[in-house]
């Protein structure tokens, strides 16, 4: 597609309101007795219309040139998904208008499309369908799209019979496999276990190297840096910042928008599978929960979670990733270096696992920590938070650490105090 045809979308002035407690089909169709009741009750205990109502998205004007790969992020709530759904025509503005120029593909809520009675291959051909390829593209592609999802063996067994992650793997492969002009990605890290992501970026990245235009909803800030040339930020339903990736990531994260220091969860909304649910992961420093870590002090990250039931059979594993905010990973790490809990029977009941990152040995800047539990032999991935927790170290530059009295830049992703051993041998005949 050629700039001179203009952006591949511009939207002017879009808003998108929602009624709290309608029915998404009140104006449609036929409601079933009991709804109907519903809403004659609750027509009794109205409240006023401005309480009624929730703007998702309010006055967002950008455009998106050809070729642009765009990372769209935000907190929980600010407007990124509903963005998505107006660009992909999910659903309609309330008020402004999107011009999108190019045929579109959108990956919203993976498996959309996909039918349980029907088998793998089947399905590819069905969803593929609705995400908008002809019968040559899928004859064609299918070969290629098992591949990736590595489902060869299960792909005449009707779907309804496949594991959550086979049933993930496939549809994203139908889905990433597309020859779109324009493709919407919303969180494609919630697909399937560590692997499989780490596929799935690579996927991502070689979609953005050709040509095509992306718009990549994440919350995870390493994968929109590695991805993206571009990115907004959205908050309360505007747009707030928009350029660079480093600049608009920085701006995220240091505005308080981004992960902080604790992160905790109620047991029912808490992200893990029916063996482990997790309940917090919490950055310290001396004892205390803080966001802010002088460089020489130890850091000490905390990960609490549920193992759901007994068993010899299951021995989960706490994995910490340790990335800086320029989208380096610096290290993982796991609790199997514990060799006594790594022998230790395992039963239902509160685990707390701690990691502890020596002082003088990470340099200053921001630091996001991915935190999960897995299990091996076979690999399963039971929970997993990308940017569970974020720190910021700092290198106050006292004069006894690293760089000492030097007050400039020092660059390096880590910043060891390593051991030096310095002597001199005076010649006397070098004297004088």
């Amino acid at each position: 597609m050629s700039s001179e045809t203009g952006p591949a979308l511009q939207l002017e002035g879009i808003g998108k309101r929602y009624r709290l407690g309608s029915y998404a089909g009140n104006n449609v169709g036929y409601g079933t007795l009991r709804e109907e009741i519903f809403k004659r009750f609750r027509r009794q205990e109205r409240r006023p219309e401005a309480e009624r109502e929730l703007w998702a998205l309010r006055n967002v004007s950008f455009s998106v040139q050809p070729g642009e790969r765009v990372g769209v992020i935000g907190r929980n709530g600010a407007g990124k998904s509903t963005l998505l759904k107006l660009l992909s025509r999910v659903t309609a503005p309330t008020e402004g208008r999107a011009e999108i120029r190019g045929r579109t593909a959108a990956l919203l809520e993976v498996g959309t499309g996909f039918h349980p009675e029907l088998t793998g291959r089947d399905n590819i051909v069905l969803n593929a369908a609705i995400l908008g390829m002809n019968r040559r593209e899928i004859v064609s592609r299918t070969d290629e799209i098992v591949e990736f999802a590595g489902v060869e063996r299960f792909l005449d067994t009707p779907v309804k019979r496949y594991s959550s992650g086979m049933y993930l793997r496939l549809a994203f492969a139908v889905a990433a496999h597309l020859d779109p002009d324009i493709l919407l990605i919303d969180e494609v890290l919630a697909v399937g276990d560590a692997e499989f992501q780490k596929k799935c970026l690579g996927r991502m990245e070689e979609i953005g190297k050709t040509g095509r235009t992306v718009v990549f909803v994440s919350h995870s800030m390493p994968a929109v840096l590695r991805l993206c040339d571009r990115v907004v930020l959205f908050d309360r339903g505007g747009v707030i910042a928009d350029g660079s990736p480093q600049q608009v990531v920085r701006t995220y994260l240091d505005s308080g928008l981004g992960s902080s220091a604790e992160r905790t969860w109620a047991r029912d909304a808490a992200p893990g599978d029916d063996l482990v649910r997790l309940r917090a992961v919490r950055v310290r420093s001396g004892g205390v929960v803080t966001e802010e870590i002088e460089i020489r002090s130890p850091v000490e990250i905390e990960v609490e979670y549920w193992q759901v039931r007994d068993g010899d059979d299951l021995q989960p594993t706490v994995n910490l990733h340790v990335t800086n905010d320029d989208g380096v990973l610096l290290f993982v790490t796991n609790d199997r270096t514990d060799h006594e809990w790594r022998r230790t029977s395992r039963r239902e009941g509160l685990v707390r696992a701690v990691c502890r990152i020596p002082g003088n040995f990470l340099a200053e800047g921001r630091h996001l920590v991915l935190a999960a539990i897995s299990s091996y032999n076979p690999t399963r991935v039971h929970a997993l938070e990308t940017d569970a927790v974020a720190f910021q170290v700092v290198d106050r530059s006292v004069g006894d650490g690293v760089r000492g009295d030097y007050a400039n830049e020092w660059p390096g992703v880590v910043r060891p105090m390593l051991e030096w051993h310095v002597r001199q041998s005076v010649d006397p005949k070098l004297r004088g």
